[in-house]
């Protein structure tokens, strides 16, 4: 008998429409003989279900379940797709947890910890993961210029803490430009990391379960046009991502065996897409993605395909994988 997948997409936060297509390319690619799959738009305002036909029909939020003319759905699995709030920091995770109902990406403490980029750095300080220098600043706190170039240096990284596709960073060449970067990073969240400039090689490394074994996904060097891989680069075309990465062998075993002793050691399951930069032959920790994009322009795709692994198996072994 088929199972029903509710596939969540959309989301509150700035990263809606890239999790529209991410969640349209699972509902294209799910195994029809398996699987029957649900389109579920997830906003503020409604939680509905889009038919073929893009007719809406409301979530029953007390048990995650729709109202069809043919009789109420239930749901076996719950595929996310949702970049951002609430899909990737936890809130629908600890929901569907309460409702028992299996979802594919990772559970709710390790989601919010993996969003939240200062504190996924603190948690895996102690492991001695390399990182860039940091510093940390709030909503309404005074800005000291001088103190943040004393402790990151320039040019140096200002980033909301709490988002992600790019959104709220920038790179920030001189002193007087902080005041405007923090006021850009305060616009996604009301919490900003600074981080000093790394120079080097930068990567990303995908870690998946697939049929029950963790799996590192071969290695996608960036290189963006812009000054760094941001909006643009990502979603627009202005980077290039080469898999497998041009990179050493060393730097390869290097980064393979950090980014799935970071899996590991946080207890991650479903996908996980973390983001390195070398400085020598050592990878620093930029962040840790636990829904990444999976729309045609996506990087974790593209590990997958030069790894041997279609789509259909891709999405399929997640939703095996969370009813396991």
């Amino acid at each position: 008998m088929k199972k029903n997948i509710a596939i969540i997409m959309g989301g509150y936060s700035s990263e809606y429409e890239i999790s529209i297509k991410s969640g349209t390319v699972v509902h294209q690619n799910l195994d029809r003989s398996k699987y029957q799959p649900y389109r579920i738009i997830v906003t503020q305002d409604k939680w509905v279900y889009l038919n073929d036909e893009e007719k809406e029909f409301p979530v029953d939020k007390s048990d995650f379940s729709i109202a069809l003319p043919e009789g109420k759905i239930e749901f076996d699995c719950v595929f996310n797709a949702i970049h951002g709030t609430p899909g990737e920091d936890g809130i629908l995770q600890a929901y569907f947890e309460l409702l028992e109902i299996p979802q594919t990406s990772c559970g709710h403490y390790q989601a919010a910890l993996t969003f939240n980029k200062r504190d996924l750095l603190s948690a895996l300080k102690p492991y001695n993961v390399p990182c860039a220098e940091s510093f940390y600043l709030n909503a309404g706190e005074i800005v000291d210029e001088d103190l943040i170039v004393g402790k990151v240096g320039l040019p140096c990284f200002v980033k909301a803490n709490r988002a992600g596709s790019s959104y709220g960073i920038t790179k920030v060449y001189e002193k007087e430009k902080l005041r405007s970067a923090i006021a850009t990073a305060l616009k996604e969240d009301d919490e900003v990391i600074i981080e000093s400039f790394l120079d080097g090689t930068e990567v990303s490394v995908g870690v998946i379960t697939y049929k029950n074994e963790i799996t590192v996904l071969p290695i996608t060097e960036i290189v963006s046009e812009n000054d760094f891989f941001d909006y643009e680069a990502k979603y627009q075309g202005k980077s290039q991502e080469i898999t497998p990465a041009r990179i050493t062998k060393d730097q390869e075993l290097q980064v393979s065996k950090l980014a799935e002793f970071i899996y590991r050691t946080l207890k991650l399951k479903g996908y996980s897409r973390s983001e390195f930069i070398f400085i020598g032959d050592i990878p620093h920790l930029l962040e840790v993605n636990t829904t990444p994009g999976l729309t045609a322009e996506s990087i974790l795709p593209q590990q997958a395909q030069a790894a041997g692994i279609d789509l259909e198996n891709l999405f399929g072994s997640a939703i095996e994988e969370a009813l396991r």
